[in-house]
């Protein structure tokens, strides 16, 4: 890790600058990761059939939990990591990101652990068939086998983002995709193993980047990097780092219980099929989530030492210009998503009920997809300033509050039209709520950054 030593120039660099050099690697790393995702879901729709993307889309919900679980160590102990720098508090940074290590195999040992003996049972009623259960299972059985490695790989590199080397997590996940890219086809293809081919891939990639990240953090000459005591869990720091990664946790979790909605609404009134038609929407729509996502990475290390620091004016230019190019990266999402439909779905399967169904389903799911970006930057923004109540109640707004109740109440009325009308009626109320609570927390700032200037005359 050469480079910065010191992550400084985040309080006195010109903001655009700043949000390009940390956001562009992360934006890329993000595309990345969300190809990755796509990869399997190609190669098994192509390589092994309709019916098993529909198994893969059973999966969804728990990915999202496990994600949930990664997410609650790796997002908090970075934003954690990120205030620390700025109040120069090195040695408590050092300490976070030996206890992000400890924490993330606790946590992916214990889900493994957990799950893996009711995988079938979980599985149905996830909304699956005898004909998809068993694509499924296999898929997940190597998925939860790897789970530590899961865990470290997306820990290791928040906290390696956080810590000033934006390009170093960046080529973490591009490897995970070459990596993936690579064996997919080979053990799909050539070897015949199906859809554990496909979760076997994925695993070795992680487990290729996660070396490469021990290594990289095993750099005595580097700010943070692992030495002896900084192993032992602290409690301050587990509390600290838990308490804000709450909001992409519940976030995640609340994910996890909204897939087994529409999975469960969807395999009721539109069958096997109409579940895989989700599931490349879903992969569709992912890429967008992961660019604004990527967007969200590179304003929080810039938020978060500049709020420690009580440069507010800072903090509230870096939010709106990432407000600005997250809009016009959702736009081009609408775009596409209303003008090729068609073309889009046809790239996960030849199957041509399939694509229909999921074509129609895209046009539904973009339509209000403009003002997302606006949305998802807002709540991971208060996420970044350590504001964790704040966070997770937006996070949990669109999920929790609006989309619950539209996938009970419109599949009553409209079928599986219903089920799809459901996502971008709660995207539209989800966006006001978050327009409110900006606008007063500006006055905030304002309000913060005029006593500033006073006390300093």
């Amino acid at each position: 890790m050469t480079t910065q030593k010191t992550p400084t120039a985040l309080g006195t660099e010109n903001i655009g600058k700043l949000l390009m050099q940390y956001a562009v690697p992360a934006i890329i790393a993000m595309t990345a990761s969300s190809l990755y995702n796509m990869v399997d879901s190609i190669f098994i729709g192509h390589g092994v059939g309709a019916l098993a993307i529909t198994g893969l889309a059973l999966t969804f919900p728990l990915m999202n939990l496990t994600a949930a679980f990664g997410s609650l160590v790796g997002v908090g102990a970075s934003t954690l990591v990120s205030v620390k720098l700025g109040q120069k508090d090195y040695e408590t940074a050092q300490q976070v990101l030996g206890n992000v290590l400890v924490l993330n195999v606790v946590l992916g040992l214990g889900l493994t652990v957990i799950l893996l003996p009711f995988l079938d049972p979980i599985l149905y009623f996830f909304g699956g068939s005898d004909e998809t259960v068993p694509y499924a299972r296999d898929f997940m059985q190597i998925i939860l086998l790897g789970n530590i490695v899961t865990h470290l790989y997306f820990g290791l590199n928040a906290v390696l983002r956080a810590s000033g080397h934006p390009k170093q997590a960046m080529y973490a996940t591009v490897t995970t995709v070459v990596v993936n890219i690579l064996l997919a086809p080979l053990f799909i293809f050539v070897f015949g193993w199906g859809i554990r081919g496909a979760a076997l891939a994925t695993m070795l990639a992680q487990l290729v980047a996660m070396c490469w990240q021990l290594h990289l953090f095993s750099d005595q000459s580097e700010l943070l990097h692992f030495r002896r005591g900084i192993f032992r869990l602290k409690r301050k720091i587990v509390i600290d780092s838990l308490s804000i990664g709450m909001s992409p946790f519940l976030m995640n979790i609340a994910a996890c219980f909204i897939v087994i909605l529409i999975n469960q609404g969807l395999k009721r009134y539109g069958g096997d099929l109409a579940i895989g038609a989700y599931g490349i929407v879903n992969r569709l729509a992912f890429i967008i989530v992961m660019i604004v996502m990527g967007l969200n990475q590179g304003m929080q290390p810039i938020a978060g030492y500049n709020y420690g620091a009580r440069q507010y004016d800072r903090v509230t230019k870096v939010l709106k210009l990432t407000i600005t190019y997250a809009t016009i990266v959702t736009t081009v999402g609408f775009l596409a998503g209303m003008f090729m439909p068609h073309l889009l779905a046809s790239i996960f399967t030849s199957d041509e009920e399939l694509i229909n169904l999921a074509a129609h389903g895209l046009r539904i799911v973009v339509t209000f997809y403009a003002i997302i970006g606006f949305q998802m930057v807002t709540a991971n923004f208060f996420q970044s300033i350590g504001m964790a109540g704040k966070a997770i109640f937006l996070s949990l707004s669109r999920q929790l509050l609006i989309l619950v109740p539209c996938l009970i109440i419109l599949p009553r009325f409209f079928g599986v039209e219903g089920v799809w009308w459901s996502m971008p009626v709660s995207d539209v109320l989800a966006s006001l709520i978050a327009g409110v609570m900006l606008i007063m927390q500006f006055r905030k700032f304002k309000r913060a950054a005029a006593e500033e200037r006073l006390s300093s005359v």
